[in-house]
């Protein structure tokens, strides 16, 4: 692995990040890409959604939003979505991504983050634990709500 950094979404990118592999199973706990992608088009001044490259290789992606007018306390800065391509898991990637994400948000302010996710097997719940995320609430839906404090 080279070092890693963070690049801007763009028109450049955006190809790669929607071809990112997922393991089996994995699927079931992300929505498409496209969808985050919109995220940024809605809310462009509040949005937040970086590529995780390895040298020129595409192996990354994270999205966040700042919102200090979210209705909800969980939507005022929070994690949306992060996936780190099949082959590239387990090398550090996401936590890295995750570290530079947390970073944005101190230099913004933010004395937390919230991540929500679906618990289940093969879910991201021991990934998010891993890098500091505990659970806090739950969504009317059943999916957690988790913080890490900064």
């Amino acid at each position: 692995m080279t070092e890693l950094r963070l690049v801007e979404l763009s028109a450049t990118t955006i190809v790669a990040v929607n071809n990112m592999s997922l393991k089996p199973g994995q699927e079931q706990f992300l929505a498409p890409t496209s969808y985050a992608v919109a995220g940024a088009v809605v809310n462009p001044a509040t949005s937040w959604q970086r590529v995780v490259l390895d040298g020129e290789e595409v192996v990354g992606f994270v999205s966040a939003n700042f919102d200090d007018e979210a209705p909800q306390e969980h939507f005022r800065s929070v994690l949306w979505r992060i996936n780190v391509d099949a082959d590239d898991q387990g090398r550090g990637v996401g936590r890295f991504a995750v570290e530079s994400l947390l970073e944005e948000a101190r230099i913004r302010g933010k004395d937390h983050v919230y991540v929500i996710y679906e618990a289940g097997e093969g879910g991201p719940e021991a990934f998010f634990r891993r890098v500091g995320f505990t659970p806090v609430d739950e969504t009317e839906y059943g999916e957690v709500v988790a913080e890490v404090r900064l």
